[in-house]
């Protein structure tokens, strides 16, 4: 008996096959998990958002009279209403610290913590991050790019900094600019690098685009192909401190 092996169909067309269908359980999970993305971030967020405000009112309402509070006068409570007055003191302490009075008392209060060996470090930690953020928030920075990172043909995402000519580079003659290469899945921490500014290019995406390009390790990318642009040709490379 001779033994026949089956055809071989490797050179031939490839076979697509039809999708397996989904029962009806496995469209209800289906349908479960689409709801419960959808209505999840939603539902924190509302939630999050009521307990803040909640929060702050339930601080900054009793400042005010009882005879001048709303429910005095009003059938139903102004939900907020503790936020509202809570933005209307920080801007009046800011307005106050910001002149020469104002300083002279912060200085002398801080000068006090100072003395104290638990509270100021307690003090000077929050105090440092809350600085942090403020300065991120009104300095941030100009512009996404891509370098060759750690070696040739390797390319990674950075944040450019500052594109005027960097202190080293107009001691030296040197065209460098400033960029932070941040890790992965934690931004906040990083290289800083002066870069030939040849050797940046610059993308067209948001730098929120690139931060969640980079805290999602790639899997959140831009909704837009990012253009590539020389460092050289881009409209933020300012003529400054040329």
């Amino acid at each position: 008996m001779n033994e026949q092996n089956p055809p071989d169909n490797s050179s031939g067309p490839s076979v697509i096959l039809p999708a397996r269908k989904l029962g009806i359980m496995s469209r209800l999970r289906n349908y479960f998990f689409t709801g419960l993305v959808v209505a999840a971030p939603i539902g924190l967020t509302v939630y999050i958002t009521r307990w803040f405000v909640e929060l702050i009112d339930t601080w900054f309402v009793p400042l005010i009279p009882s005879r001048y509070q709303p429910d005095a006068f009003l059938p139903f409570d102004i939900p907020g209403l503790g936020l509202v007055i809570a933005v209307i003191l920080l801007t009046l302490l800011g307005a106050f610290t910001a002149n020469f009075f104002g300083r002279a008392i912060l200085n002398f209060a801080e000068r006090l913590v100072d003395r104290m060996p638990v509270v100021r470090s307690i003090y000077g930690a929050i105090k440092q991050i809350f600085e942090t953020v403020v300065s991120q928030s009104t300095t941030s920075f100009r512009d996404v790019g891509l370098i060759e990172y750690p070696r040739k043909g390797i390319y990674t995402i950075v944040f450019v900094t500052s594109q005027t000519q960097a202190h080293f580079g107009s001691r030296y003659g040197l065209d460098l600019i400033s960029v932070f290469l941040p890790t992965t899945p934690n931004p906040t921490s990083g290289f800083l690098l002066y870069m030939p500014r040849e050797d940046v290019t610059i993308l067209d995406m948001t730098i929120e685009e690139g931060a969640k390009l980079i805290i999602s390790a790639g899997l959140v990318e831009p909704k837009k192909l990012p253009v590539k642009v020389p460092a050289a040709q881009s409209p933020a490379n300012p003529t400054e401190g040329s």
